[in-house]
């Protein structure tokens, strides 16, 4: 049993770490055809349908008030919010600019983690590691600011940006504390209503800003429908509920070192198969942010020990 859940535990970190880190791309792919919201809308539809069809077939009760409830608010917070401004992000800056400052939400996730303060700061790798994490965000947001490709999204999209990871920061720490863990083993429908309730925020918004008259089906691309159906399967049925289970099994400082690694990826694939321009001080942001996820996890060991 405890090799099996070691396993799964490895394979659920594959699907952040890895799988996560390749949505950026596809997103960037998608909105070529796909309104921001509209697309939004269409993936947390399919994925949240799907996901509470899988779970009703698996016994679970998925209409668990409580459940529900606390669900709405981590679908809005944690996937909403982040998400849209993502999406919005991508239409002015590429995958791999956008997956870089995304990285800084461990940072948020271990400066906002409360109840763990104790374990977290009473090693001053913690710390070392907090300051130079920011020290490399700053590097990226000074490059960001001073570049003349990007004068659209400017210092405001850029805040917005920042705005996106704290949120994300706070609805995983909620998930973490108040929407799982009485609930736990109801996880995957957590998932599927929180996005469901995503999913509805986007039909507002796309709703609201046309966003369905403005394209055809004749005008959608066979790649953005190869990434909308990537999205749906591999980033939010596979990787997202990966991601929320995870947030049971191991500390949430932990699971959220999943930012630092995703801009790896993302540049990678965005270099190689979207020929993505990064710059080296991009690069060096890069690694200062990694330094830091190093001094974290040598400031994890023992807490990971200890379960």
């Amino acid at each position: 049993m405890k090799n099996n859940k070691k396993l799964h535990i490895l394979v659920a970190y594959f699907l952040i770490y890895v799988v996560w880190g390749s949505t950026y791309y596809f997103i960037g792919v998608a909105l070529n055809d796909f309104p921001p919201f509209l697309l939004g809308a269409i993936r947390f539809s399919v994925a949240g349908i799907l996901l509470l069809v899988w779970c009703a077939f698996q016994g679970e009760a998925i209409f668990k008030w409580s459940l529900i409830k606390k669900s709405a608010v981590s679908g809005l917070v944690l996937l909403f919010i982040d998400m849209a401004v993502i999406m919005l992000a991508q239409q002015y800056v590429t995958s791999s600019l956008v997956a870089i400052v995304a990285s800084s939400t461990a940072i948020w996730i271990l400066a906002f983690d409360v109840p763990m303060w104790p374990k977290n700061f009473r090693n001053p790798f913690a710390i070392i590691g907090i300051l130079i994490g920011f020290l490399g965000v700053a590097m990226l947001y000074i490059e960001q600011y001073m570049s003349q490709d990007v004068q659209n999204l400017s210092e405001r999209g850029m805040l917005i940006l920042i705005f996106g990871c704290i949120s994300w920061a706070l609805g995983t720490l909620y998930t973490k504390y108040f929407s799982s863990g009485e609930e736990s083993s109801y996880s995957f429908a957590g998932s599927a209503w929180q996005m469901f309730f995503a999913s509805a925020m986007f039909w507002i918004f796309a709703l609201v800003r046309k966003e369905p008259a403005t394209i055809t089906l004749d005008s959608v691309s066979t790649y953005s429908w190869f990434s909308l159906v990537y999205l749906i399967i591999f980033g939010s049925l596979l990787a997202y509920s990966a991601y929320i289970w995870l947030l049971k099994q191991r500390p949430a400082t932990e699971v959220g070192t999943h930012a630092y690694v995703n801009p790896v990826v993302a540049i990678l694939i965005g270099v190689l198969l979207g020929r993505e321009q990064v710059t080296w001080i991009q690069i060096a942001g890069l690694a200062i942010i990694l330094i830091s996820v190093t001094l974290l996890q040598l400031k994890l060991k023992p807490a990971i020990s200890e379960q």
